[in-house]
């Protein structure tokens, strides 16, 4: 969903690579990548764009060959979003599903992950918004690509669990984002304590176990590390890269990426509790008026605003808690119904706004 370089070090999304390169430089090889699934989005550099096929429990990188524009004054509308694709994709809205948006750093254009059908028939398929807001599908056939494996990933079956049937391969890979030259990737991995966070150097190197990442739930009072990550942001706090990460219902967690080693295990710093039955959909970090803030949109409270002032002071919650703690947050009523955002630049964000009905419209406004 996000791109950071050099903006690692920073405190949040700011300064953008702007280098135009070729992607023979990062080891992509033309032909078809076999993509199974489409799922998180994060765009890397020179135009190149990462997707999570959790199918295949494999992340891989597409030049994309957008790489000329001006994110600046790019300004998206788009009514009827899901329905466009549909026809672009020649079937029924009825089978589209948008799984993430991301914007491109370099040119202002959205980019879509799509499934086209439903469960094992769904096909995967991206799309591109151009700042005219014109769609256009990206082959898959024939695309300079690169790809990694994750080499701890569960196994692709259906199992029962108190009840519940799920198949675990599915969130294999819920979240990406690029920073500093690294892909990470948030997920479920095989074995007991299954949520976990990799680091892939890109060009991807093979083989990399992730760590395994539990975190105290405040509001189940205790220590979890069944639940993967749903949506972070990789963000310097005070002055230690860190990944900000949302979990279902709903703790905010914080990692220092200098715990995050391969195949061990990790506790992070739960730094606020936004209240339960809740899943968090979508999150980025920006700056205003001289301060920084997360914008998180989730499936039941609407997109919060929550401050990360003192947030390197919190020590962390570590008692049940039966509503809200930690980080002050505000619920931005503008911004009812966003299932998407991607922060197009320094003053606007592109969202995706469902209707009751499940129409979908894409939008840019300000940034809260």
């Amino acid at each position: 969903m996000r791109f950071l370089s050099c903006c690692f070090y920073a405190a949040v999304f700011g300064l953008i690579s702007t280098t135009v390169g070729h992607t023979a430089d990062w080891g992509l090889k033309e032909g078809a990548p076999g993509l199974k699934s489409a799922g998180s989005l994060a765009f890397g550099p020179d135009g190149i764009l990462f997707v999570g096929d959790s199918k295949n429990a494999t992340i891989f990188a597409l030049a994309t060959g957008d790489t000329q524009g001006d994110r600046a004054n790019v300004r998206l509308k788009l009514d009827g979003l899901n329905k466009q694709v549909a026809t672009l994709l020649g079937t029924t809205v009825e089978n589209i599903t948008v799984n993430d948006l991301a914007t491109n750093p370099l040119t202002g254009a959205v980019f879509l992950s799509i499934s086209n059908g439903k469960g094992a028939e769904a096909t995967p398929a991206i799309v591109r918004v151009s700042e005219a807001n014109k769609l256009t599908e990206i082959s898959l056939k024939k695309i300079p690509f690169q790809k990694v494996v994750l080499p701890d990933a569960p196994e692709d079956k259906e199992v029962t669990v108190n009840g519940r049937t799920r198949n675990a391969r599915m969130d294999s890979i819920t979240d990406l984002a690029y920073a500093e030259g690294k892909v990470f990737a948030s997920g479920l991995a095989a074995g007991a304590s299954p949520s976990s966070v990799h680091q892939i150097p890109f060009p991807f190197a093979e083989g990399l176990t992730g760590t395994s990442v539990e975190i105290f739930h405040g509001a189940h009072g205790k220590v979890e590390s069944t639940s993967a990550i749903r949506t972070f942001v990789p963000m310097n706090i005070n002055g230690q890269p860190s990944l900000l990460a949302g979990f279902i219902c709903t703790p905010l967690v914080r990692f220092p990426i200098s715990d995050l080693k391969p195949a061990e295990k990790t506790r992070g710093t739960t730094v606020a509790e936004l209240g339960n039955r809740n899943q968090p959909l979508d999150m980025i970090a920006y700056r205003k008026d001289g301060k920084d803030f997360l914008l998180l949109s989730n499936s039941a409270r609407g997109v919060m605003k929550i401050s990360t002032e003192n947030i390197a002071r919190n020590e962390g919650i570590t008692t049940a808690v039966p509503g809200t703690a930690g980080q002050a947050y505000e619920t931005i009523k503008e911004l009812q119904g966003v299932v998407q955002l991607d922060q197009l630049n320094e003053d606007n964000v592109v969202v995706i706004v469902q209707s009751a009905d499940g129409s979908q419209d894409l939008r840019t406004v300000p940034l809260p």
